[in-house]
């Protein structure tokens, strides 16, 4: 920036030496009138004129150029502090991006094992129920049988009752009819053998 500002100067120096320069044609004008045959008279007025370029230049350079050094130097500084700033800022924000990430990471991988942990407590909660319902249904299946097998036994017991009023029935009939006492042994063990359920 110092350098460009530099070349400024370079360029605008000439340029007001030549403004304030003298015409030729008044060097020549003064040379005319004193008889003296040179282009450039060098005399007082040249050496004040230069003086006072001098003196011109000090005061723009006291009063302009170091100013606008001293701010582009502060704009400069100004720059590189925002730059620094903003990079900071980057690099803040990059580690914040990355603790989130992990964070994130971190979550899913967690939501991952709460996830496996509800399915095998699903399975383990769904086989105990199966496991509960073949239970009951073989509970079921053992009452029903047991309930058949005393209905059955309850049938036969009502049978032989039956079968044993029949034979009492058949009994006194044939008591009636005076049978013999051998017909009646007959008939009494034929009776009896049917009940049983043994041939005659």
């Amino acid at each position: 920036m110092r350098e460009r500002v530099r070349g400024r100067w370079g360029r605008i120096a000439p340029a007001a030496v030549m403004l304030l320069w003298p015409p030729a044609g008044a060097f020549a004008a003064e040379a005319g009138g004193e008889g003296g045959g040179g282009i450039i008279s060098l005399d007082l007025s040249l050496v004040v004129q230069v003086v006072n370029f001098l003196v011109l230049l000090l005061i723009l350079w006291k009063l302009l150029y170091r100013p606008l050094v001293a701010k582009m130097e502060e704009r400069t500084a100004a720059i590189k502090k925002s730059l620094d700033e903003a990079e900071q800022a980057r690099a803040s924000a990059r580690r914040e991006l990355e603790e989130n990430m992990a964070k994130l990471r971190q979550a899913y991988a967690e939501a991952q094992t709460i996830r496996e942990a509800a399915r095998k407590e699903a399975a383990d909660e769904q086989r105990k129920l199966i496991e509960a319902a073949r239970a009951e249904a073989q509970r079921l299946v053992e009452g029903a049988q047991a309930q058949l097998e005393a209905d059955v036994r309850r049938a036969r017991d009502e049978l032989r009752r039956e079968v044993g009023d029949l034979a009492t029935a058949v009994a006194e009939k044939l008591i009636r009819k005076s049978l013999r006492d051998e017909d009646h042994r007959r008939i009494v063990a034929e009776a009896v053998r049917a009940l049983e359920g043994r041939p005659a």
